[in-house]
């Protein structure tokens, strides 16, 4: 079924949206499954699991860290990581430059954003990005780059209040686009939308989803 429902949510998506397939406590073999049926793609929210997977996996995945990054945990992934997602403070993009000097790379990075109503999850203020983004600590970083900005809806059924929340997002992403990130032609991703709202995303601009459950069913 991995194959049929990734082509089902491939078909619905624009050719400019790339989807992330949320294997986070999938087994291997269903992350195979994937990889043959073309998916190159993966998100991992737990730093360890994503290791172990990219050790054993096909080394032409793009694996990206979609959840809640402790700084104390980036050296694990530096060598590999393809994107992390949730950037939420100075001092883990701090960390992540100093382990991806160390491995001779730059990584890519988006900045999270706390655009839901929900206090559980993380993120900055637009103010305290464009505070970030002035900073002198943030001009020492050569080996981080930014590329866009990240957030995740309120939990809720309510389609109004998520439309709302990924437009903010968007909003965001255009205000660093034509000031902070002017001439940047690589700032260009915005990473919204999951299993349940990623159509509402896509219509609010998104240009990356983070899909799980509909690839892969419910959680192992």
């Amino acid at each position: 079924m991995i194959k049929e429902n990734l082509n089902r949510i491939k078909s619905s998506l624009p050719e400019q949206v790339q989807l992330v397939a949320v294997s986070k406590t999938k087994p291997l073999p269903f992350l195979q499954e994937a990889y043959d049926a073309g998916q190159r793609h993966f998100g991992e929210n737990r730093v360890q699991e994503l290791a172990e997977k990219f050790e054993a996996l096909p080394k032409d995945i793009h694996w990206h860290m979609i959840g809640h990054l402790q700084s104390k945990k980036v050296k694990y992934i530096a060598p590999f990581v393809h994107l992390i997602h949730g950037v939420d403070s100075l001092k883990l993009l701090e960390e992540i430059n100093k382990q991806a000097l160390k491995n001779e790379r730059i990584i890519d990075c988006l900045l999270q954003f706390h655009i839901a109503n929900e206090d559980t999850k993380f993120g900055f203020s637009f103010e305290e990005v464009v505070e970030l983004l002035g900073s002198a600590d943030f001009y020492q970083l050569k080996n981080v780059r930014i590329v866009g900005v990240m957030g995740m809806a309120t939990f809720t059924d309510d389609a109004k209040i998520v439309r709302q929340e990924f437009a903010t997002l968007a909003n965001y992403f255009s205000l660093l686009k034509n000031n902070q990130f002017k001439f940047a032609p690589y700032f260009s991703e915005i990473s919204m939308g999951m299993s349940g709202d990623y159509l509402i995303a896509v219509e609010e601009g998104s240009t990356m989803v983070r899909v799980g459950s509909s690839i892969f069913g419910g959680r192992s």
